[in-house]
């Protein structure tokens, strides 16, 4: 981080799938590499609803799971500064996108539901306010245009 509080990240985008050229919308080759100095680089593609590889991450899934991560990470440094113990954390995300019509499109909302388990039974109320937290301090979330919803659910760990 800079003194002023920028900062900046890079990656490198590589279309694997030139060889060769392509004819028509419906048979190029959608694969490509994203890459960041010193991280694993993603093979990735389109939407399959865009020809893409189903078995592959494509821009629709990164963006989502960006904000799904951001979320956690933001509420998982809520709950440590409020000295709540959080022992495990799962999201079921999902994201809905439309079409315009004139090849383009927007995400209209999303919808996090994180599944989340604390240690301490008095910290319920808190755990879920801390959610809202979160969604003011998620660097993703603030860099949407479009509504984010939580469903979330906290429960206590069993005592032995």
């Amino acid at each position: 981080m800079s003194a002023d509080g920028h900062h900046s990240y890079t990656t490198t985008l590589t279309w694997t799938g030139a060889a060769g050229g392509f004819a028509d919308y419906e048979t190029y080759d959608r694969t490509h590499e994203l890459a960041a100095p010193g991280k694993p680089t993603l093979i990735t593609s389109s939407d399959p609803a865009f020809l893409g590889l189903p078995e592959l991450w494509n821009p629709e899934d990164m963006l989502l799971g960006a904000l799904s991560s951001c979320h956690m990470l933001s509420f998982l440094a809520c709950c440590a500064r409020a000295r709540i113990t959080v022992l495990s954390y799962t999201d079921n995300a999902s994201a809905t996108m439309v079409e315009n019509g004139k090849g383009g499109g927007a995400f209209t909302e999303a919808t996090l539901r994180p599944v989340v388990t604390i240690r301490q039974a008095d910290k319920v109320d808190h755990a879920h306010r801390l959610h809202g937290t979160a969604n003011k301090v998620c660097f993703i979330a603030n860099s949407v245009n479009f509504p984010v919803a939580h469903e979330a659910v906290i429960k206590v760990a069993a005592t032995d």
